[in-house]
C-alpha cells in the first residue's frame, strides 16, 4: 500500500516505524521549520534548512543494522560540538556542499538503507509564524511557547514543496497526519502551500492521529474538536481521526469520524509503534470489507 506520513519530530518518526512494520511503500514528508537545539544553532550559524526532524525520520525508515543508522542519533558531549547530533552534522555538511536539501536527504537515505523515502516539506528552510491572541509570534520555539494560537503559516509564503512530496501525496492510498505538536510539528509541515493543496486534492484516505494530550502552552485547554477545527482552518479535512483510549481527548466530540483505540506506549507519553501499526492496518481491512 502506498502511504505518506506528514509532520515532523518524534511523532511522525513513530508513524513511519509503524507503517514500515506493515511493509508499506512509505514516504515521509517532513517539516523543516525547527529552530531549537542543535538544529537551531546550525541554522543560525550556516543559514541552512532545519534538519533535526529529517534526521529522526531517516532513522525511522533506515536499516537498523547499518552502522551509520546506529550512530546517526549520537550526540557529542564536549567542546564546540556539544549537543550536536551526528546526523544533523552530516545533513548540514551535505547541504553545504550540494546546495540541495532534497538531494542531501536522498543521498543519506541511500547509504543508510532507508526503506521508502524521506522528503522535506519544502525545498528550502522556512520560518514558522503564528497569529495568536497576544499578537504575532515568529519562529518555531517562540510559537511553541505561545498560547491562543489562531493560525500559522510559513515564511517565505510562497515556499515551494518538492515535486516528489506532492506526487507521493497525490499517488497515495492513505495519508497519515501526525501525531505530534499540533502547530509546531504537524501543521508546520502541512501549511507549506503545495503540501496543503496536495492533501486537499488527494484521493487517499486522510487519517489524523491525535496527540495523546494537550501541550502546555501551545494547545492548553484545547479539546479534540479544537484540534480538528484547527486542521479545518488550515485547509485539511481528515476522513478519520484516531484517538488513544486513555487520552483526555477520548470522549471529546469532533467534526470527523473518530476511532478510539489503545495506541499509547506504556508511559503514556508517546504512541506505541506496534499498537499504532495494528490500528492503522485494521482501518484498512474494515474499509475494504465495507
Amino acid at each position: 500500500m502506498r502511504v505518506v506520513a506528514v509532520g515532523g519530530g518524534h511523532g511522525t518518526a513513530v508513524t513511519l516505524r509503524a507503517l514500515k512494520s506493515l511493509g508499506d511503500d512509505v514516504t515521509g514528508v517532513v517539516s523543516v521549520a525547527d529552530d531549537g537545539g542543535s538544529t537551531g544553532r546550525l541554522r543560525a550559524m550556516l543559514n541552512v534548512a532545519a534538519v533535526g526532524d529529517l534526521r529522526k525520520c531517516l532513522v525511522a525508515l533506515a536499516d537498523p543494522e547499518n552502522p551509520l543508522t546506529a550512530s546517526f542519533e549520537h550526540r557529542f558531549s564536549v567542546g564546540e560540538l556539544a549537543g550536536h547530533a551526528v546526523g544533523n552534522l552530516l545533513l548540514v555538511g551535505l547541504l553545504d556542499a550540494t546546495g540541495d536539501l532534497e538531494e542531501s536527504v536522498a543521498a543519506l537515505a541511500q547509504v543508510m538503507g532507508v526503506r521508502g523515502a524521506i522528503v522535506p516539506a519544502s525545498c528550502e528552510g522556512v520560518v514558522l509564524v503564528a497569529a495568536t491572541e497576544e499578537g504575532p509570534a515568529r519562529g518555531q520555539t517562540t510559537v511553541a511557547r505561545a498560547s491562543g494560537i489562531r493560525r500559522i503559516a510559513v515564511e517565505p509564503a510562497n515556499a515551494a514543496a518538492p515535486i516528489a512530496a506532492v506526487e507521493a501525496i497525490e499517488r497515495a492510498e492513505q495519508v497519515v497526519i501526525g501525531p505530534g505538536s499540533l502547530y509546531t510539528s504537524v501543521l508546520a509541515a502541512c501549511v507549506v502551500p503545495g503540501i496543503t493543496q496536495a492533501i486537499a486534492g488527494t484521493r487517499a484516505t486522510r487519517v489524523y492521529v491525535a496527540n495523546l494530550r494537550p501541550e502546555v502552552p501551545e494547545t492548553s485547554g484545547a479539546s479534540l474538536g479544537d484540534h480538528v477545527n484547527a486542521l479545518h482552518v488550515h485547509g485539511l479535512r481528515p476522513d478519520l481521526v484516531i484517538v488513544d483510549s486513555s487520552s483526555p481527548f477520548a470522549h471529546d466530540p469532533c467534526d470527523a469520524p473518530t476511532l478510539v483505540a489503545d495506541v499509547a506506549g506504556a508511559n503514556g507519553l508517546v504512541h506505541d509503534v506496534q499498537k499504532l501499526a495494528r490500528v492503522l492496518d485494521s482501518t484498512r481491512r474494515t474499509k475494504g470489507s465495507a
